[in-house]
């Protein structure tokens, strides 16, 4: 009498696997690869050199400029999707990169990542905006000092950069951790389905928002005479963005 249903074919393949060594393999069924068909590898795929001083006509004198922090407070509006519609580096506050960070990255990338079917590419411009600080024990006053260093102010959610190719998250985000964690701000390895959920999850969040009493309504309506101690910032984001 021959055992029928899935009983009978495990006892049956205990027996092939004790007495013949046999086993009796099943149907697998995987997923087909990735066609990476609009993918294009440029010319240079690495991150190239950015100068540590802007290039300025020799008629002309470096400008000297004030701190200007509004360059890093607010939402970037502009530079805050991927161009390649893969994986980057976006910062989740504002900061200043300096020409040592910039130089960490190209290196962190270009030393780990396969140029045979990875590319990397910027997403911020060169330090374009001088610092100026005083010598040691100076006194205050005597006019503006010198220029000591130039910077990037980056708004909260800028794309840094941006990776690229014939390649997965899972091998790619190991190698922009490297680089991600060492950034004089809050930053995070993202990836363009990433980026669309979180876009998608606070517009829900908004939506469906049931409390009447946010920020945004007791800083406009001055409730609790908030206005005495809330800062120009908090008038314009409401909370968000210090």
């Amino acid at each position: 009498m021959l055992l029928k249903g899935g009983f009978g074919r495990f006892l049956l393949s205990g027996l092939l696997r004790q007495q013949h060594n046999q086993q009796i393999a099943t149907l697998k069924h995987f997923a087909p690869p990735i066609e990476y068909k609009d993918v294009v590898i440029p010319e240079r795929p690495k991150l190239r050199f950015m100068d540590k001083v802007p290039i300025l006509p020799s008629n002309m004198k470096a400008p000297k400029l004030q701190k200007k922090l509004k360059f890093m407070r607010g939402p970037e509006t502009v530079h805050n999707s991927l161009l390649h519609k893969q994986y980057g580096i976006v910062a989740t506050g504002g900061g200043r990169l300096r020409w040592g960070h910039f130089e960490m990255i190209r290196l962190g990338i270009g030393r780990k990542m396969d140029v045979s079917r990875m590319f990397a590419a910027w997403r911020v411009d060169a330090p374009w905006q001088p610092i100026t600080k005083k010598g040691q024990g100076q006194r205050m006053g005597g006019g503006k000092s010198a220029i000591d260093h130039y910077v990037t102010p980056v708004k909260s959610g800028r794309v840094i950069v941006e990776m690229a190719g014939k390649c997965e998250f899972a091998e790619v985000k190991p190698i922009l951790e490297t680089v991600c964690h060492k950034l004089p701000f809050k930053a995070m390895v993202v990836s363009h389905e990433m980026l669309e959920e979180m876009k998608a999850e606070e517009e829900r969040l908004e939506r469906d928002n049931l409390n009447e009493y946010s920020l945004k309504y007791i800083i406009q309506n001055n409730m609790g005479g908030c206005h005495r101690w809330l800062s120009p910032v908090d008038h314009k984001w409401f909370g968000r963005y210090h």
